[in-house]
């Protein structure tokens, strides 16, 4: 079924209580984390979405209860001059998850059938060869037993100026703003045309597309939490190994025999 981001703009809230709800889905994500961290699995987890849409407390709620040695927040800025020189791809790759590791894109690949595309950083060969390109390295990672999810962060042009307005207002988050924020919005109508080829292209059944509507940003923070433990529960094993026998037996010529081994 295609995806029409005009569904995912009506302002839902959060029904019950916001805090309870976001500790019992951080809770799982750590239990989660562990799980892929003692079976030695790996995650992709990729946030888009627009400028001031709220990715950003998204991620911060996503890997507040994660162990700091086993994730990492990969920020994608416009490539640097060695990285042009190559396919656009290789810096990605650079930072793909390893065993029992997550990845975090903030931005990802999709720049290049976005931001690129729309504003003229790539050719139109290369960005229409990028839906095969990018479809093929997603297939690679789940055939080598990465899980991949994707999420696209939505709001409205009114929502996104009134965000820009209270950053530009608050010296202590005008840091978050560029000139681009604003030329871009100026090319929202290109955007949505580019977005929504996107989803036609790259929304598949190994590395779908999860829209997220980012009106109420507590309700986006819990259903955006709500779809990565969801999928991550179901691609990693819920039940922890057995106790390594050489430590176990380390442990208790340390300790004494009666220790207890859950």
């Amino acid at each position: 079924m295609a995806i029409d981001l005009g569904d995912y703009e009506k302002g839902a809230r959060v029904d019950g209580d916001y805090d309870a709800q976001l500790a019992d889905l951080q809770e799982r994500l750590a239990r989660v984390q562990v799980a892929l961290i003692v079976h030695r699995r790996r995650a992709i987890i990729v946030l888009e979405g627009w400028d001031a849409a709220g990715k950003g407390g998204i991620i911060k709620r996503l890997t507040a209860e994660w162990d700091p040695r086993n994730y990492e927040v990969w920020p994608i800025a416009a490539p640097t001059d060695e990285e042009k020189k190559r396919h656009f791809l290789w810096r990605f790759w650079r930072r793909l998850p390893g065993d029992g590791e997550i990845a975090v894109f903030d931005r990802s690949w999709y720049g290049r059938v976005l931001v690129e595309r729309v504003e003229g950083y790539a050719t139109t060969k290369q960005w229409h060869r990028a839906y095969d390109e990018i479809n093929e390295f997603e297939a690679q990672q789940k055939d080598d037993g990465t899980t991949i999810i994707k999420l696209f962060v939505h709001v409205t042009q009114e929502t996104q100026d009134e965000r820009l307005r209270k950053r530009l207002s608050d010296p202590w988050k005008r840091w978050k703003i560029t000139a681009d924020d604003f030329r871009n919005r100026a090319r929202r109508a290109d955007y949505l045309a580019a977005m929504a080829e996107m989803f036609e292209q790259t929304d598949t059944r190994w590395a779908p597309w999860q829209p997220i509507d980012g009106t109420n940003k507590k309700y986006a923070r819990i259903a955006a939490l709500t779809h990565v433990v969801e999928r991550l529960e179901k691609a990693v094993p819920t039940t922890p190994p057995p106790a390594d026998e050489a430590v176990v037996a380390v442990a208790r010529e340390a300790m004494g025999k009666d220790v207890e081994i859950g």
